[in-house]
């Protein structure tokens, strides 16, 4: 049994001074609502065994603060280039490479790609993502090779409130 968590990057800032879409950081609110959603995963005993995560700054730092809620290290972050900018077939095609060993997924991205990703997955309607929302499905496979063709469960949609 696999299950994958799609967690939608947190609140941005679109101060002044950055000069890509890719380096924009986290606004307040985004710092406050990864750690709030973080903890909530963490203390509803949903188990992470790997954090991927676009390298994009509001993604990475996203992914940073639900692994700080593990009690875990930004090393143990799996940066994957592809995911910027993601579409279906570059999910699937990460989700595809994922270490076996690994039973419970947290992917870290961005919208429209991840809303859309979460949308084809299941029968459960998703229109959009949130930021900081984080949508979840479980399939019976022992390899992530297996995850496009498999049939999902949906588990969960939480949005911060």
């Amino acid at each position: 049994m696999k299950s994958l968590i799609l967690v939608r990057h947190a609140k941005s800032s679109h101060t002044l001074g950055v000069s890509t879409d890719f380096e924009r950081p986290l606004n307040d609110r985004g710092f406050r609502e990864a750690a709030e959603m973080g903890s909530k995963l963490f203390q509803s005993n949903i188990q992470i065994d790997l954090f991927i995560s676009s390298p994009a700054l509001r993604a990475k730092t996203t992914a940073e603060l639900f692994v700080a809620q593990y009690n875990g290290k930004q090393k143990d972050i799996v940066l994957i280039p592809d995911l910027y900018n993601a579409g279906q077939n570059d999910f699937l095609h990460a989700v595809g490479g994922f270490d076996d060993t690994c039973n419970n997924v947290a992917l870290f991205s961005h919208n429209p790609g991840i809303t859309d990703f979460a949308a084809s997955l299941t029968n459960t309607k998703i229109d959009h993502m949130p930021t900081c929302s984080v949508f979840a499905v479980s399939c019976d496979i022992d390899s992530w090779t297996g995850f496009a063709m498999a049939a999902k469960k949906f588990l969960f949609f939480y949005k911060p409130v």
